[in-house]
């Protein structure tokens, strides 16, 4: 069977889908995947990584506001769609699926419009606005929460939770430590800014980095050409751009996330137990994700327009010293979503997978 992967420009909309795409393969090894995205965003070294046939195509961004980049955007949407619609006729896919993302959009149109049946994966509360073009395309539609269900058509929609690839859960502090060079007895943050990093959070973490790295280590994930160079360099200090096979280890050793509130992020911060500290990008889907796991009892939330460099210094400081707060956080967000979404889905797509090659 082939099964077509729509998604990209961050890492966020292709972590679910290398997740299902893992769990297709334990149920059919014989399965021939290929992700579709853009060709500047991390998805091709994602799909490298995870042994995937990748091809990319245009992608415009869905903006929800108003922007003169919108009009050039507009036309590479239908470039796009035309690029797919090769790509599809070319790879002949039984089935196509995208976990939301602007870059889903072209080939999973392209997908519908050649009668393949496409499924759609709602990873946060909020709709977006991808996912909401899609909906008339969809066969089905997968959602991690209950409280998205409402804005989704009852009829072709199934609660799954949010896949997370099992591989995340494989890394140790042990081999963390060596590959980063981190001190085996120092507590560790990890400050990550999703797959395309966060400008805002990476100069609070320069900022606050003299106060951090007296009481523990600090591996960050800046994102690529958004790095701050810490006005004062210290050795407990490891900031990476990207990390792809590397980072199960960096989750394993982390004793305490500092994140955006992007679903992905969060699903595999709790599918593995860890305490997180969410600083949801303003004024975006991010906030009601946030809300959903605070209510939960599973991350405490700060917004960025409260965030000082001296409060996150306080509140990193306060939660390392707190073992009990800190175990509480984790086991709230174990508990969070249900830990075989992305064999749910994977089940899903065969389903539908085999339907369409029984016509």
């Amino acid at each position: 069977m082939r099964v077509l992967l729509a998604g990209g420009g961050s890492g966020g909309s292709v972590t679910p889908l290398l997740a299902v795409a893992e769990a297709l393969r334990a149920h059919r090894p014989e399965v021939q995947l290929l992700l579709v995205g853009t060709a500047d965003g991390p998805e091709r070294a994602l799909a490298a990584a995870a042994g995937c046939q990748f091809a990319a195509v245009a992608s415009g961004k869905l903006r929800r506001y108003l922007d003169w980049r919108n009009v050039l955007d507009a036309g590479r949407v239908p470039l796009g769609v035309l690029q797919a619609t090769r790509v599809v006729r070319q790879f002949r896919p039984a089935v196509a699926f995208g976990a939301g993302g602007f870059a889903s959009v072209p080939p999973l149109v392209a997908a519908a419009l050649a009668g393949v049946p496409v499924l759609i994966h709602q990873q946060d509360v909020e709709v977006g606005l991808a996912n909401r073009l899609l909906v008339p395309f969809a066969r089905r539609i997968t959602a991690t929460f209950a409280q998205s269900l409402d804005r989704l058509p009852a009829h072709k929609t199934l609660l799954t939770g949010n896949p997370v690839r099992r591989e995340l859960t494989a890394g140790t502090p042990a081999e963390a430590r060596r590959l980063f060079g981190l001190e085996p007895d120092l507590p560790t943050l990890l400050v990550m800014g999703g797959g395309t990093g966060a400008l805002a959070l990476n100069r609070l973490v320069a900022a606050a980095l003299p106060e951090l790295t007296r009481f523990c280590q600090v591996v960050h994930l800046t994102g690529r050409g958004r790095a701050v160079p810490p006005a004062q360099p210290s050795p407990r200090y490891h900031a990476y751009e990207f990390l792809v096979a590397e980072m199960k280890h960096a989750l394993a050793v982390a004793d305490l996330v500092v994140c955006r509130a992007g679903l992905g992020t969060i699903s595999e911060l709790a599918v593995l137990g860890k305490p997180m500290v969410l600083v949801p990008l303003p004024g975006s889907h991010q906030l009601a994700n946030a809300r959903v796991v605070a209510t939960a009892g599973a991350a405490h939330v700060v917004q960025q327009q409260t965030l000082t460099p001296e409060r996150l210094v306080a509140l990193v400081r306060d939660l390392l010293a707190d073992a009990p707060a800190r175990a509480a956080l984790a086991a709230a967000a174990r508990r969070l979503l249900p830990a075989d979404a992305a064999d749910r889905i994977a089940a899903q797509l065969l389903a539908l997978g085999q339907r369409h090659a029984a016509h």
